[in-house]
């Protein structure tokens, strides 16, 4: 059946052995050019036989132009595209004109062939392979580069796909925004950026897992971040050299660098972390050892129903967000002063937790109290991973 289909079609139409051979691709075992030469081979013997001309390979293919045999001269402009940049794995995808598939499905439903492949599949796997012997790089399906390919002008686009980096980040003094703000020299964003743009020669994105005010301290385990790099021209990193840099800095520190995937980094940043914070309240009509002790008492296990605080309303959903606080301790210093150790659910503003925000914050430290409560001073102690 496949030697008659083949006559047929080889009848009324000049094919190349690539695009005889993808007709049925789905038969047998080999490349599409091998397959075709055979199924050419043997099809001239029966015709040899019975004293008919043989089926010569054309000098042009009506079908493709001949374009397979332009692999060798593709590698090397693949060569010359990605010349300076680091990779290990790589996909190669094509572009070929409309007419030229419409032309192959044509023949498809001329000839009933339910066996063929299309030509850009066949294009892209006989590319990808010359191009992996010669660079010495495999294939994957999440590739470290992406070409895409003009099969008949031979432009072609390179895409360097991003660099994904996770580590948590200490802000050991106030004073520091974590993302650039106007009339602030440095950020977090920036000290963490600049040795990993340096080391990359990419651009370097910064996310973190939530932020904390440019007054708050982020001290313990350190917030979750995730630094994107675009486009890298080196991959092969030295993590450890980097977080030296970072933190010769004395400001910020990073710990635990490591590459991740996309969706790993897409986790980290979606995750709703539980953090602990240490609270400096300060009291001007005065507080108790008792007082103090009471509200952590009260404040243990309760539901905080908090509408979007006033100070950046602007920037948010003016919405009320029910969450929860976990764990509160009180240490008494003064007879204006105490210290207030918390774990709450991720989301929730502690300043307006301790001064009520004009009654959006319910309950609140100072409604606890009886009287106003101000957050001094405030520092995160712990991000909690679920």
């Amino acid at each position: 059946m496949i030697i008659e289909t083949a006559g047929k079609i080889l009848e009324s139409n000049n094919l190349c052995d690539h695009c005889l051979g993808r007709l049925f691709a789905k038969l047998g075992r080999g490349t599409n050019g091998e397959r075709g030469k055979a199924i050419r081979f043997v099809l001239n013997m029966e015709r040899s036989a019975k004293g008919l001309p043989p089926f010569e390979k054309p000098e042009t293919c009506e079908l493709c132009g001949n374009v397979f045999d332009r692999i060798p001269e593709l590698v090397e402009e693949l060569e010359n595209v990605s010349s300076g940049i680091e990779f290990e794995t790589f996909l190669v995808g094509s572009r070929f004109p409309p007419e030229v598939r419409e032309k192959e499905e044509t023949l498809w439903r001329e000839f009933g062939i339910e066996t063929a492949e299309p030509i850009n599949r066949e294009f892209n796997r006989e590319l990808g392979k010359a191009f992996g012997r010669v660079v010495g790089k495999e294939t994957s399906r999440d590739p470290d580069v992406v070409f895409i390919v003009e099969s008949y002008s031979g432009k072609i686009e390179l895409q360097i796909n991003p660099l994904y980096i996770y580590g948590r980040y200490r802000k050991l003094v106030r004073g520091i925004p974590q993302t650039p703000l106007p009339d602030f020299e440095d950020s977090v964003a920036s000290i963490v950026c600049r040795p990993f743009s340096k080391a990359s020669g990419g651009k370097c994105v910064f996310k973190g897992a939530g932020r904390e005010d440019v007054d708050v301290r982020m001290l313990g385990n350190g917030r979750p971040f995730i630094v994107e790099i675009k486009r890298p021209r080196r991959r092969n990193l030295d993590l450890n050299a980097i977080a030296e840099e970072i933190n010769a800095s004395g400001r910020v520190e990073v710990l635990n660098l490591h590459l991740v995937s996309a969706k790993e980094a897409e986790e980290v940043l979606t995750g709703n972390h539980r953090k602990e914070y240490l609270a400096l309240v300060r009291v001007d009509d005065g507080v108790t050892p008792e007082e103090a002790r009471e509200v952590a008492e009260r404040l243990r296990g309760i539901e905080i129903h908090q509408r979007t605080p006033w100070r950046v309303r602007k920037a948010r959903a003016d919405r009320i967000r029910i969450k929860k606080v976990h764990e509160a301790e009180a240490r008494w210093l003064d007879g204006r002063h105490f210290e207030l150790r918390l774990v709450t659910d991720g989301g929730l503003y502690i300043k307006e937790l301790v001064s009520g925000d004009r009654g959006r914050t319910s309950p609140s430290v100072s409604e606890l109290l009886g009287k106003p409560a101000w957050c001094e001073r405030l520092d995160v102690l712990n991000i909690l991973d679920d």
